[in-house]
């Protein structure tokens, strides 16, 4: 394993050397298992993703790599990089998990909670939201992973399944993941708790977070900025900044048809950007509890769009690539 790693770090320094500054007018993406179980999505013979299965509690996406091999994703805790903050032990590149499922937490892991013993509760609350199964891996045009997992109890119990279809393309220079989480009740009626942390996360690179006070910067689509973001509805979040002495930004949207669109926001100026449609009442939008009471075989339907692109969200044009995005109908799991 840790030759893998070894060389895995190796290839990525290399990276930005390697990858073409423009996207192809034709891409070609392939999708391929790893030896360690997960999958690697590349773009013209390039890496734009991996898929990983073998650590931490749950499925995550990381390294993702956005316009010009730029890597969009904090590397810790899968990699040491000099300078990097190590808060927050699970924000584990692009995650689905929630504080809540049936008295469950999916969000944290026991890294997160070390030895103390003073947080010994909260560590016996730490489940997992396995990897069971992929339904379909595509490349081509564009490529496709498609999964089934479950959420399960410390002890093993399951309590919902989880289905996670990733879609990945480019538009331009741009680099594209459509994300679509259905969380089926196919193990029985479960509660979804009303939770600050919860949703479908992205631990921004370090240089573009605002606390990093390098110029990175959060603009929603209603025009709020940095802190002023955070808990409130948008059909778009836009997290831009310098790497490597320029400007690249993730742009994260809701589409129409998602669960209580425009979502709620938990975009924090220290780099956790999250879309959270469970917390209305821990975010402070409402007074009353946002809780979801889910009876037997009911389907709650996240979907997302994050858009990885050069500039700010005027130079990318965000508002229109937002417009676009609304028009089409996103793809569900196991379709």
């Amino acid at each position: 394993m840790q030759s893998f790693w070894c060389g895995f770090q190796s290839f990525l320094v290399l990276l930005p050397l390697v990858l073409p500054t423009a996207v192809s007018a034709h891409e070609q993406f392939t999708v391929a298992r790893n030896e360690i179980g997960g999958v690697t999505i590349k773009m013209n013979g390039q890496p734009f993703a991996t898929y990983v299965i073998d650590q931490g509690n749950k499925p995550f996406l990381w390294p993702v790599l956005g316009p010009d091999g730029k890597q969009m994703t904090r590397s810790f805790p899968m990699q040491d990089v000099p300078g990097e903050t190590q808060d927050h032990y699970h924000h584990r590149g692009v995650n689905f998990g929630h504080q809540g499922m049936g008295g469950t937490d999916t969000w944290t892991e026991d890294g997160t909670w070390g030895d103390n013993p003073k947080r010994a509760d909260q560590k016996a609350r730490v489940g997992q939201i396995s990897h069971d199964r992929y339904l379909t891996l595509t490349g081509g045009g564009t490529a496709t992973v498609d999964t089934v997992g479950t959420a399960l109890t410390r002890d093993g119990k399951p309590l919902l399944e989880v289905a996670q279809r990733f879609d990945f393309s480019c538009e331009a220079e741009n680099r594209v993941i459509d994300i679509a989480v259905d969380l089926v009740a196919s193990h029985g009626a479960i509660e979804l708790d009303d939770m600050k942390d919860a949703g479908l996360s992205i631990r921004v690179p370090e240089s573009i977070r605002v606390d990093s006070k390098l110029g990175g910067e959060i603009v929603n689509s209603e025009g709020r900025r940095n802190a002023d973001a955070w808990a409130k509805r948008a059909n778009w979040v836009d997290y831009h900044g310098p790497i490597d002495g320029q400007t690249y930004g993730i742009a994260f949207m809701s589409h129409p048809s998602t669960f209580r669109h425009p979502s709620p926001w938990h975009v924090r100026t220290y780099g956790l950007f999250t879309a959270n449609p469970f917390g209305l009442k821990s975010l402070g939008l409402q007074q009353e509890s946002a809780a979801i009471s889910l009876k037997a075989n009911d389907r709650l339907s996240l979907r997302y769009r994050l858009l990885f692109h050069r500039g700010d969200e005027q130079q990318a044009d965000i508002p229109g690539a937002f417009k676009a995005y609304a028009a089409v109908k996103p793809a569900s799991p196991g379709q």
